[in-house]
């Protein structure tokens, strides 16, 4: 790990004193460096860099450290650079905002859901970013923009988007064919059409809007015991990323969110679309921070963010950096 920062610190193909840095894409000596940085023929090794995979992290300290140096070198360019394409600071709670009890959401939620509307859809529409890990790849960064589309005859479209609603209409990071460059806000990714497929296995099943068959359905969903409100909150993301809720489903889904441990109410915030939550925090002891954002009024999920609770400078970790976020849409 140590040469690998040593190698990093020494190719910074973006320093702080460069004249494009934050200004567009690399000029043709920095991206001469950065080729040589990801293939170092004075090592023999390939440090590999992806961007844009959407990984649920399992947050081993050495690939932290790993996405931080990457993170730090190649989109921030070094402590004292003004960052161009950065990490998202995380949600803040709107001072003087009055706290919801969960509770009284899912409350709320019921009432909103008595006629029925919005109906259940198969499908989803999400904009997410994440600070990923595998073991053999340490992948930085993509603002993405996912929709998810079904037919009835049982065929689906996915198109994926990069963009950044921070910045509208500034350059996106992408390693779209593996090369690692700045494309245009709302450049397509990828546009894919499947087949017609069926399946009565969560999550491509229809979920139920009864709150205990609601729990039942997410357990079988992640095949296994949901025994944590971490667990919760990722079977949560995990429906949320195939289906896009109805009010019946909304409100089963925010009372069994209300009856979980730990999620404790702090306020209004305005999320990453710009749209007025309820936020809900869960400090789940390892030094990860889960948000969960309502609607106010209809208990729907708008929203799901991580961060980090407590600085680790040997691993260039600092308390407050996102490690992923997820906003819902209609």
């Amino acid at each position: 790990m140590t040469d690998e920062l040593d190698l990093l610190r020494r190719a910074n193909p973006v320093p702080d004193d460069g004249p494009r840095f934050g200004d567009g894409p690399l000029d043709h000596r920095a991206e001469h460096r950065l080729g040589r940085l990801l293939d170092d023929r004075s090592t023999g090794r390939r440090i590999p860099l992806r961007l844009g995979g959407r990984f649920r992290p399992a947050w081993a300290l050495a690939a932290v450290a790993a996405v931080a140096a990457l993170t730090s070198v190649l989109l921030l360019g070094g402590p004292a650079a003004t960052p161009a394409i950065a990490a998202p600071r995380p949600l803040a709670v709107l001072a003087d905002s009055t706290p919801v009890p969960l509770n009284r959401l899912a409350e709320r939620a019921a009432t909103a859901a008595a006629d029925g509307a919005p109906a259940l859809r198969k499908g989803t529409h999400v904009q997410s970013w994440s600070l990923g890990m595998s073991d053999t790849e340490p992948p930085v960064t993509l603002p993405e923009e996912r929709i998810v589309r079904w037919t009835a005859d049982g065929r689906h479209t996915e198109l994926v988007v990069a963009t950044d609603p921070r910045h509208p209409g500034r350059p996106v990071l992408t390693d779209e064919d593996g090369e690692p460059r700045l494309v245009d806000d709302g450049q397509v990714i990828s546009r894919r059409a499947f087949p017609p497929s069926w399946s009565d296995a969560p999550p491509a099943a229809r979920p139920p809007h009864d709150t205990g068959r609601l729990r039942a359905y997410l357990t079988e969903a992640v095949h296994g015991e949901i025994r944590t409100t971490p667990e919760l909150l990722a079977a949560t993301a995990q429906l949320l990323d195939h289906w896009t809720l109805g009010a019946r489903e909304s409100a089963a889904l925010a009372r069994l969110l209300a009856d979980a441990e730990g999620l404790r109410p702090v306020g209004g915030v305005t999320d990453r679309l710009g749209r007025p939550g309820q936020a809900y925090v869960y400090d789940d002891g390892s030094g990860v921070r889960h948000m969960l954002i309502l609607d106010p009024s209809t208990g729907a999920v708008l929203g799901l963010e991580e961060t980090f609770t407590t600085d680790q400078p040997e691993y260039g970790v600092r308390a407050g950096d996102v490690m992923q976020y997820s906003a819902w849409m209609r």
